[in-house]
This record gives structure tokens, C-alpha cells and sequence, in this order.
């Protein structure tokens, strides 16, 4: 994972937070792909959808379902072997093909991924999952004009698509392009609102714009909506440091590090004050 540029030398720790909110938004929220219900992985629906296959054995859309439950709940064997029989059952089945590429991406065969995805967009070429889908693994990958080719088609099919918003604010953010981030992610949230990610990465870029109020305004507002993200608190952390708020920064970090005991921001952060720091992070 490349790590994104920030124009003023001490923020280090954001440069950090910046590739963790990548890493970690790939596979969930705004970055996914299965848009079902969270049960969809439980046991008891997995049992349900055994039986509509038994009874069913050549439905594809069975399977492609099945497939998703399995996903959703983790188990990328199955998904993927249900996927494999869904296309075999129907080989135009475009969301078996998106499926099937989502689970490639988690398990980081990202070529495989790019292939399937490309498949479901010559059997559907508006099928906006897919581009949103295709251009994550490029983005992935390193390869960002491709993937904001993407981005951008998918923006030009529906003009409502935050995923493609927040992604496409991702590839400016990695840049150092942070104004079009921001513009980029606050159209996400408009259409979005109920979504910690954006609200996480464009607080990123605030703090990369030397502006912590901004930036503390939207980590706030991440952590009301997602209260396990180590990275929206560690990053709330220091915006709070740099507007001096020691105090309230310590409690932040100290969150984040209950959360994910490795984040450098919180551990960094927390080594400032402790070594008896005003609270204020100076920049050139």
C-alpha cells in the first residue's frame, strides 16, 4: 500500500492514519460489495438456503445467494465454489461474476478480481457495482488513472453513487489533491449521511489542510457512527492535540488503542503528552 503525500512535514501521523483508512475500508461499508442485509452470514440463513439448493439444484440464483451469505460470513471457499456453480449454471450471470470478484479482492487476487469484474461489465456495461467494484482493485493495485476512469464512469451512470464518490476522493487523497478529496467526500455524505468513512477520510484531509476544527467536526461525527474505528478516534486524537485539547486528546487516543493496540497515531500521539508536550503539534 502506497501511502498518501501531505503537504506539511509534521503530519506524520495523518500520512499513517491515511493508509490504515484505505487498508481498512476495502472490504466493508462504502467499499463493499454485497449489498445485503448483515444476517445474510448467519448460520440459520445459510441452513435455508442449503435447502432451496437442495430442492433447486440448478438454480443459479441459489447459489449466487448462498454464495453471498458465505461471504458475508467469512468463508471464501464456499462463497467462491458457489460462485464457480452459479456461472456454470448461467455464465451470464453478471452479479455472480461482481460476486465472485469481491471475494477475489479479500482474499487479495486482485487480478483475478479486475478479470471478473471486466467480465460482468461486457455482459452488462452499465452495471455501476462492477465499475465501483473494478476500480477499487485498481486503486488497490497502484493503478489509479484506471481506476478513476472507473470512478468517473460510474459517477457519469448515477450521479447518486457515494461509493463511487468516496473511492474516487480516496484516489485525490492519496494524491495530495486534498480540496478535490474534501469536495469529493462531502458529496458522499450528502448522499450518504449514516456512513463513517467518509466522514473519517475527508477529517484526514482536513488535518492535511491545516484545518483541525474541521477535521475534529468530522471525526466526531465518525465516531458517533462507528465507535470501533481505531483510526477515526486516533485521528480525532490528533486533531484535538494540535488545537492543544491534551486532556481530550489522551482519551481519544486511548480509545483507539483499546480498539487496535498497534495504531502508531494513538501510540505516538499518547508518547507526545507523556513526555510532557503543551498539546500543541507545531507546523511549518
Amino acid at each position: 500500500m502506497r501511502k498518501a503525500t501531505f503537504r506539511s512535514g509534521p503530519l506524520r501521523g495523518v500520512l499513517l492514519s491515511a493508509t490504515l483508512l484505505v487498508a481498512g475500508c476495502q472490504a466493508s461499508g462504502l467499499s463493499s460489495g454485497f449489498e445485503v442485509d448483515r444476517s445474510a452470514g448467519s448460520a440459520a440463513n445459510i441452513e435455508s438456503l442449503n435447502a432451496v439448493i437442495k430442492a433447486n439444484p440448478r438454480d443459479a440464483a441459489a447459489y449466487n445467494t448462498r454464495g453471498i451469505a458465505y461471504g458475508q460470513a467469512g468463508r471464501h471457499k464456499e462463497a467462491m465454489a458457489d460462485f464457480d456453480t452459479a456461472l456454470q449454471l448461467s455464465p451470464d450471470s453478471f452479479q455472480a461474476y461482481a460476486n465472485r470478484a469481491l471475494v477475489h479482492r479479500r482474499l487479495g487476487n486482485l487480478n483475478a478480481a479486475v478479470n471478473d469484474y471486466s467480465a460482468a461489465l461486457r455482459i452488462k456495461p452499465d452495471y455501476d457495482l462492477a465499475l465501483v467494484g473494478r476500480g477499487n482493485s485498481y486503486r488497490e493495485m497502484g493503478r489509479d488513472d484506471l481506476a478513476l476512469a472507473d470512478f468517473d464512469a460510474a459517477i457519469r451512470r448515477d450521479s447518486s453513487n457515494a461509493r463511487a464518490f468516496h473511492n474516487r476522493g480516496l484516489i485525490h487523497q492519496a494524491r495530495g489533491s486534498h480540496q478535490q478529496a474534501v469536495e469529493d467526500f462531502a458529496i458522499a455524505i450528502g448522499l450518504d449521511p449514516n456512513a463513517a468513512e467518509p466522514y473519517i477520510a475527508r477529517g484526514i484531509s482536513y488535518l492535511a489542510l491545516n484545518d483541525p476544527k474541521a477535521a475534529l467536526s468530522d471525526l466526531s461525527e465518525a465516531v458517533n457512527r462507528d465507535t470501533r474505528s481505531a483510526v477515526a478516534w486516533a485521528n480525532r486524537g490528533f486533531a484535538l492535540e494540535t488545537l492543544g485539547q491534551a486532556s481530550d486528546a489522551r482519551r481519544s487516543y486511548n480509545r483507539a488503542l483499546g480498539i487496535d493496540g498497534s495504531n502508531p497515531i494513538a501510540r505516538e500521539g499518547l508518547g507526545r503528552l507523556d513526555r510532557g508536550g503543551s498539546g500543541v503539534v507545531t507546523r511549518s
